[in-house]
């Protein structure tokens, strides 16, 4: 059951991608070009880097799944074809789609399929009809967990298969983002900024604060305390359990424009949840524990999404994060000295001392979290450090020139 079970992280970056790896992560998902949902917030990839990626994924027993679910014009379809090429050659895993020429392309040159959420399917009709193209489908994401239930029933009772030839699979998000619109199809950016959410562009109109006007008498109001069209984050750690019970087993984490920290201590919460409930030691306590871990990382407060049968959405009250934690950069690591485990940095800013929390991230390093337990300047020991020193710290993970050094501390200090 634990093979069956996949937990399916984000990747926006060359950090996030060995991020999600360090998480646990089953599988990955990232975009490359401009043709996916998140080219405007994430740092995509590009074509050529698809090899390196896939290779990657391979080396750490991790399925790359790679999303083309942007809306399409004709003039995007060459590069649509070229980028299924190049992703069939590459070896991933399968490629996430919502428009049909993506599905008709794939399937002309046996490239795997999944159904991205942008499809909006909400019902087994429409997930018979995409079984024809795909192995698995995102669901929409505004159906209670009794809807994911009974349409994971059916395509064991109707043995609705897709071109593999085995059962379609269920995969729904299981925390991050939410959006206003129906599963992610939105029109604002398009009307306020003439760029598409569609296509990857969106300047997220509606996370910020709005002003109600009577234009008959000219009254107006400022809606207090709730940002009315920004849905607080979707947070399913509580009841992973029942989410597993109704038969899906494909779990997705949103967040490909979000940093690696975000991804690693998401994803690592999200597979000890899934690990602990199949090994019978799912407890309140537990739960607590990993809610409190995933406080401390990018988040706009939580709600359960639509899946305990709510029909209304619960609204952040603020534009910025909720975390409990936040980090501030302090310098870059100029050398690692494998023999005596030490690392060398320069501090571009802030101070440093024993005792501080720090984070360490860098696209082969990921991300690695530490106390100082001892600090060195110009090779003296010292109780603190300030900007322009070239300090060392020992270290037990090996990291490289360049990875970038952060103190960690409590949001509002």
């Amino acid at each position: 059951m634990k093979n069956e079970v996949q937990i399916i992280a984000p990747a926006g970056s060359y950090e996030s991608l060995t991020a999600a790896m360090q998480g646990g992560a089953s599988a990955v998902y990232f975009g490359v070009e401009h043709l996916n949902m998140r080219s405007r917030a994430a740092n995509r990839f590009v074509l050529d880097e698809l090899p390196e990626i896939t290779n990657s994924c391979r080396e750490n027993g991790v399925k790359a799944y790679l999303t083309l679910n942007a809306v399409l014009y004709n003039q995007d379809l060459a590069l649509m074809r070229r980028i299924c090429d190049a992703a069939l050659e590459a070896g991933v895993d399968a490629i996430i789609a919502s428009d049909h020429a993506v599905m008709g392309y794939c399937r002309q040159i046996g490239m795997p399929l999944h159904i991205s959420t942008q499809a909006n399917v909400s019902n087994i009709e429409s997930l018979r009809f995409y079984s024809v193209f795909a192995d698995a489908v995102v669901l929409a994401r505004e159906l209670s967990l009794n809807q994911v239930q009974e349409i994971v029933r059916q395509i064991k009772k109707q043995e609705i298969r897709g071109p593999s030839g085995e059962l379609v699979q269920v995969e729904i998000f299981v925390h991050g983002a939410l959006c206003m619109a129906i599963s992610g199809k939105c029109y604002l950016s398009l009307h306020a900024h003439n760029a598409s959410a569609n296509r990857g562009s969106c300047f997220q109109n509606c996370r910020r604060a709005y002003q109600v006007r009577d234009l008959e008498q000219g009254d107006e109001w400022i809606i207090e305390n709730e940002y009315i069209m920004s849905p607080k984050d979707l947070c399913t750690i509580d009841f992973i359990d029942k989410i597993i019970e109704s038969g899906v087993t494909l779990l997705k984490i949103e967040g490909r424009g979000r940093a690696p920290e975000y991804v690693k201590t998401v994803t690592q919460c999200y597979r000890e949840a899934v690990d602990s409930y199949l090994n019978g030691s799912f407890t309140p306590e537990s739960v607590a524990g990993w809610k409190q871990r995933l406080e401390t990382v990018y988040n706009r407060g939580f709600w359960d999404g639509y899946y305990m049968g709510k029909k209304l959405g619960e609204w952040a009250e603020s534009p910025d994060s909720s975390a409990t934690h936040k980090k501030v950069y302090i310098g870059k690591c100029v050398k690692y000295f494998d023999k005596i485990e030490v690392a060398e940095f320069i501090m571009e800013s802030y101070g440093l001392k024993t005792g501080d929390e720090i984070l360490i991230t860098g696209n082969k390093t990921g991300v690695i979290q530490d106390l100082v337990k001892e600090l060195r300047v110009d090779g003296d020991v010292r109780p603190e450090a300030t900007k322009g020193d070239r300090i060392t710290l020992p270290l037990l993970e090996k990291i490289r020139p360049s990875d970038k050094l952060y103190k960690l501390v409590k949001a509002g200090a």
